[in-house]
Order: C-alpha cells, then sequence, then structure tokens
C-alpha cells in the first residue's frame, strides 16, 4: 500500500485480507477513507462523519491480538435512515437534526461485532422519500460520474460514497427501489436480500415484508460477505428463509423481461438492457419471459401508502409545516384508503407472487433493468414522465423495482459494462426467496466473464 488511492481502490474483502496479513494497519486504512471523504465534499454523499470514533475503533482493532471478525478494519458507512447509538440519525428531517439514539439497530450492531468501522452517516431524502438524494439538511448528493446528474433516491448517500472510494461498503434501505436504483445511477453493485434475511426486529409491524436492509458494494464478494454476518432469525419473516439455497448445475436458465409487462420504461433505458442481454449466451439459456404482473403498480402503490401513512400520519397531524412536500403527499396518498382497498390490493399481490413462483419451476434467475431511466439532474426534483408519457404518480418510474419489492423476493444488481461516455446502467438478477448464495455464484460468473463490474468514476 504505497497511497491513500491505492487502499481507498481496494474492496472490503481485499482491504480485510491485507489488514489480516498485517499489509496495512486498521488505523491507515480509516485515515486514507477519512482524507477521501474530506476531499469530496462536494458531493455530499454523507450527512455525519464520526472521524474520532473511527479512530477509536481502529486503534482497538489494530491493539487486538486477531481479527475481531471477517470485516476486522474495514471501514463502512451506514445510511442516515438507521439508527445509531451515539451518533446522530436524522432520517433526512430537520425534525430530527439533533436526533441521537440509545440504541443500534440490529443490523448496525452486528457490523462491528465483525470487525467492521463506521465512519459515519450517508445521505437520504427526508425519511427516504425522494427520487433526488436532498433534504434540507445536506444535499444534493452529486452522481460521481457527472456532479450535475442525481444519484438516485434514497441510499443515494451511500451509493456515491462507495463508487467514489469513500468507503468500499455501505448499508442502505430498500422500499421500492432504493438500494437498486442508487446502485444503477452510481456504476456499483448492490443486495436487496430476502425481506427478513437481515432482522429488523424493532419494526413496528414485524411481517412487513416491503421494506428491506440491503447494501451497495463494487463487488459481488463484499455484498457476500456483508449478508453473512448480519443474516440472523431474530425476526418474524426469518424463519426458513434460507432454504433451497442449491448450486445451479450446468448453464443456468435465466428469463429476461425490460418492463414485467407493464413497468414504464425509458427507450434509451431499453436499449441499454438489451445490449445487455446480448451478452448472456454465453454463460446461460436465455429466454424472453415474465411473470404475469398485471395490477401490480396499482397494488404497491396501495400497500406503499397505507403502510406510510400508518407511520408518519402523526407527523403530518403535528408537524405538517415542517415537512417537505414530497414527505406531505407520500403520507396524504394514503389517508383515505378502506381496509377493502388495502386486502384487495393484497389479494393482488398474492397472485403476482404465485406467478413469479411458477416462472422458477422452469428457470433459475429473473433479469429485467435496475432503473427505468438514466440519471437526471438534480435540479429536477421528481420524474413526472418516460418518453414524454405521463406518469400518474411521482413513484411509477420505480415500478421496475418495487414489483420485485411487492413480492420479496431477492435480488442483485450489477452495473453493465459502458462505453467510454456512457452514463452508469445496471440490471436486476431475481432469485427464488432464500437463494441469495445461488445469486452470488451467479453474479461472480458475470463479473468474471462478462465484465459486468464497477469501475471507478474518479
Amino acid at each position: 500500500m504505497t497511497s491513500d488511492r491505492s487502499i481507498c481502490v481496494l474492496t472490503a474483502t481485499e482491504l480485510a485480507r491485507a489488514i489480516a496479513r498485517g499489509e496495512v494497519s486498521s488505523r491507515e486504512t480509516v485515515e486514507a477513507h477519512l482524507a477521501r471523504i474530506a476531499s469530496l465534499g462536494q458531493l455530499a454523499a454523507f450527512v455525519t462523519v464520526d472521524a474520532d470514533g473511527a479512530r477509536r475503533a481502529a486503534q482497538m482493532c489494530d491493539a487486538a491480538s486477531a481479527p475481531i471478525g471477517p470485516l476486522h478494519g474495514v471501514p463502512i458507512a451506514i445510511k442516515d435512515l438507521t439508527d445509531t447509538a451515539g451518533l446522530a440519525t436524522t432520517y433526512g428531517s430537520v425534525l430530527f437534526r439533533d436526533h441521537v439514539p440509545a440504541e443500534d439497530d440490529l443490523v448496525v450492531a452486528r457490523l462491528p461485532r465483525a470487525g467492521a468501522i463506521i465512519l459515519g452517516k450517508t445521505n437520504t431524502p427526508e425519511f427516504g422519500f425522494g427520487a433526488v438524494c436532498t433534504n434540507r439538511l445536506c444535499g444534493p448528493t452529486r452522481n460521481p460520474f457527472d456532479p450535475v446528474l442525481t444519484s438516485g433516491g434514497s441510499s443515494g448517500g451511500s451509493a456515491v460514497a462507495v463508487a467514489s472510494g469513500m468507503v468500499p461498503l455501505a448499508q442502505g434501505t430498500d422500499f421500492g427501489g432504493s438500494v437498486r436504483t442508487p446502485a444503477s445511477f452510481c456504476d456499483v453493485a448492490s443486495i436487496r436480500p430476502t425481506p427478513g434475511r437481515i432482522a429488523s426486529p424493532r419494526r413496528p409491524l414485524g411481517r412487513d415484508a416491503l421494506a428491506t436492509h440491503g447494501f451497495l458494494a463494487r463487488g459481488v464478494d463484499d455484498l457476500e460477505l456483508a449478508l453473512s454476518v448480519c443474516g440472523d432469525a431474530n425476526d418474524p419473516l426469518s424463519l426458513g428463509s434460507a432454504g433451497g439455497d442449491r448450486p445451479i448445475a450446468g448453464h443456468p436458465r435465466i428469463a429476461v423481461t425490460p418492463d414485467f409487462g407493464v413497468a414504464p420504461v425509458a427507450r434509451e433505458a431499453r436499449a441499454r438492457f438489451a445490449a445487455a442481454c446480448e451478452a448472456f449466451a454465453r454463460v446461460a439459456d436465455v429466454e424472453p419471459s415474465s411473470p404475469d404482473c398485471g395490477g401490480a403498480i396499482e397494488a404497491f402503490r396501495t400497500l406503499r401508502a397505507a403502510h406510510i401513512a400508518n407511520a408518519y400520519g402523526e407527523l403530518l397531524r403535528t408537524r405538517r409545516a415542517e415537512l417537505t412536500p414530497t414527505v406531505i403527499w407520500n403520507i396524504e396518498a394514503g389517508a383515505n384508503l378502506s381496509a377493502q382497498d388495502y386486502l384487495d390490493a393484497e389479494r393482488r399481490r398474492t397472485a403476482i407472487y404465485r406467478s413469479f413462483r411458477e416462472l422458477f419451476t422452469r428457470v433459475d434467475f429473473l433479469v429485467a433493468p435496475a432503473a427505468s431511466v438514466l440519471p437526471w439532474p438534480n435540479e429536477i426534483a421528481d420524474v413526472t414522465a418516460i418518453d414524454g408519457a405521463a406518469l400518474e404518480t411521482p413513484i411509477d418510474y420505480l415500478a421496475v423495482t418495487f414489483i420485485v419489492s411487492l413480492v420479496g423476493f431477492p435480488v442483485l444488481t450489477l452495473p453493465v459494462p459502458r462505453g467510454e461516455n456512457e452514463l452508469p446502467f445496471g440490471i436486476q438478477i431475481v432469485a427464488p426467496p432464500g437463494c441469495e448464495s445461488r445469486l452470488f455464484a451467479f453474479g461472480r460468473v458475470l463479473e468474471n466473464e462478462l465484465g459486468f463490474s464497477h469501475r471507478r468514476p474518479l
């Protein structure tokens, strides 16, 4: 390791090995990444940087007689929607500007136990609601490939931190595409695991499977490593989540769809996806196919609105003037839903889930675009139209990702190879519930044999 930059180029897996071999210390690693964060402050990836805490943790790692865990000494970042004990957690809102949780979220607690060092909290729109990663405290978080453009919502801070070498690994959350869209926009990999695979035992609605924790990294090995230290059965959704995850014998069978038959997807994104699909024939048996997703957009809108109104309705009643218009719209969308509306959406969700299950009796993976559009300027707050066709709601551009959220199947995203002047773009690779290891194995094939891997922006 001859320079700070060379340290910051390494993946989490490579750094953990280098630290374990004594080629670099935890303190050197932390200092290199803190310097990188400081030098790229214009990207606004971090809301809070805990330099002193990171240095103390690095000192403890260096003093240890043996590695604490598989992430020993590796710097990471946590999205500012996720509670960190003793470290400010604002949820992207001025209402929580001074909020310091007393307890870690379980996913946060498990990472330092594995040796990881938390450098700070990454930016997010207010409460995670917004197409552009900005709020009244910080942002916009700028795309490292073109600072004029959005990094995506809502884990944009985590995506930028990983893509630009501020950290090799970052935690995120994903409701309708919030790790996958920023990963696509910033040329990094991401995992949204089977709901419950990363436990969230403090979640008030314990069986809510729409939102999950996830991770962003520059390669599949790091995603698998992060998931391995955070997996848990301490959650109503966790039981049985890891069953049936067997390796694929021979060429995998993959179905490819540009839009699930219902999602609005821009012509440019379709063209990029079609070019990526042409390469798959070298490593898989490919067929154009999709589950029946009729009604998926309407079902997700209803379920999402109901959950948001339940979680944030009191804030709207008591602190409306301090909320952003985007948050107000999101809460109000669920204000007048009936129990019948909710049950109708759940009924449609069940039918779509069964259609996904039926497809996976014939194929091993389902591949789709990881974003319906390419990054757009930060000054444009929402995607209101695609190729000139108006969208009914501000979240409909996420349909290509939120359909997968609706059914709760695990999904890996990878960046696709791109030309010198092309913006980043990614694909989603979907597998049956509990089959993350199968996803990671196929992801490594695409990385190593087809070049579906991260390229540095800076």
